[in-house]
């Protein structure tokens, strides 16, 4: 018998084996018979979601950049944590190198995806700011922090550290990129009006993670 399922369903399922096998094998090495024999349906139910490989990475990239934003919510609302721990965790939640998504992150690397890339970056420098800056606002009222700028202080806290941590555009060691963190957050500081070593916390997440 056979089984009828929703279409938002069926879409996701098949991003759901895609993810797995690019995981596994990697995107070049993935064919859409992998994919087929992966969810058990005909091919004519996989065109009619998804016209290519190609465009079930863009899928996959549009959902990693919706979880992104999801999660950097998520550790931006958990009062259990401090403030600084909550800067560092919204910070960290962009982190796509582990699991599947090194597959994804190895793919948008490519010279021929520069624009995959470019969405991205743009989805993490138009929408994490303003979650960062709800933060801020709290350590404002809090006296924790004394800046007229909190938007633009987070915008360019994400951008700064966005362009450090990838390894595309800046070329660093491991060493190199420490000493950049340190160097970054000691001047974030001043900009939030704290005292110096106020961060220190942050960086030791960082550094740790």
């Amino acid at each position: 018998m056979r089984i009828v399922k929703d279409a938002k369903e069926r879409r996701n399922e098949i991003l759901d084996a895609a993810e797995e096998l690019f995981g596994q094998k990697g995107f070049d090495k993935t064919s859409t018979n992998d994919i087929l024999d992966k969810v058990k349906i005909a091919r004519g139910t996989l065109y009619y979601h998804f016209k290519s490989k190609e465009e079930i990475m863009d899928a996959l990239i549009e959902r990693y950049n919706d979880l992104l934003l999801s999660a950097a919510k998520m550790a931006a609302e958990d009062k259990q944590l401090s403030i600084n721990e909550r800067i560092a965790r919204v910070v960290m939640s962009l982190n796509m190198n582990e699991g599947n998504g090194r597959e994804i992150i190895e793919h948008i690397h490519k010279p021929q995806n520069a624009l995959m890339h470019q969405k991205i970056q743009r989805v993490i420098i138009n929408g994490v700011p303003e979650i960062l800056t709800g933060i801020i606002l709290e350590g404002i009222d809090k006296g924790e922090f004394n800046t007229p700028y909190p938007y633009e202080c987070m915008e360019m806290l994400v951008i700064y550290l966005n362009t450090l941590l990838d390894q595309d555009m800046i070329e660093l060691n491991e060493t190199d990129r420490k000493k950049r963190l340190k160097a970054f957050f000691f001047h974030v500081e001043r900009l939030l009006g704290v005292e110096q070593g106020s961060l220190k916390s942050i960086v030791q997440l960082f550094e740790h993670k």
